[in-house]
């Protein structure tokens, strides 16, 4: 069974969420976000890594690496840029139609850098 395929595929939040989380996830939820919107808040154990970063060449954090990657930002822009970059570079990457937006919309959690609730700047 392949999580992925290697085309433009977007996830809806929903499914984004599925493949994220509970015991044995399948994937990681990579936030792209610069790092005052990481602080303010993020998914709880999504991983962050700048698209400014990523784009300058910085390698994935060590929890990103050799995993299936669902690729978010605030409304699903940075995210597409993300995942066609890691994408090209051999990644397993779909980005999140709708982005943090839509995922604090849905009523899925979100928390500051402290781990209290946060809010999607």
């Amino acid at each position: 069974m392949f999580l992925f395929r290697r085309s433009q595929e977007r996830l809806s939040v929903d499914e984004a969420r599925t493949r994220t989380t509970g015991e044995h996830p399948g994937a990681v939820l990579l936030d792209v976000r610069e790092k005052p919107e990481w602080r303010a808040g993020h998914a709880p154990g999504a991983v962050h890594a700048p698209l400014t970063g990523l784009v300058a060449g910085a390698a994935l954090p060590p929890a990103a690496q050799g995993r299936p990657l669902v690729v978010i930002c605030r409304s699903g822009h940075r995210s597409q840029q993300a995942a066609k970059l890691l994408a090209e570079r051999g990644a397993a990457a779909v980005d999140v139609k709708g982005g943090m937006n839509a995922w604090a919309a849905a009523g899925f959690p979100v928390v500051d850098e402290r781990g209290n609730s946060g809010s999607i700047a």
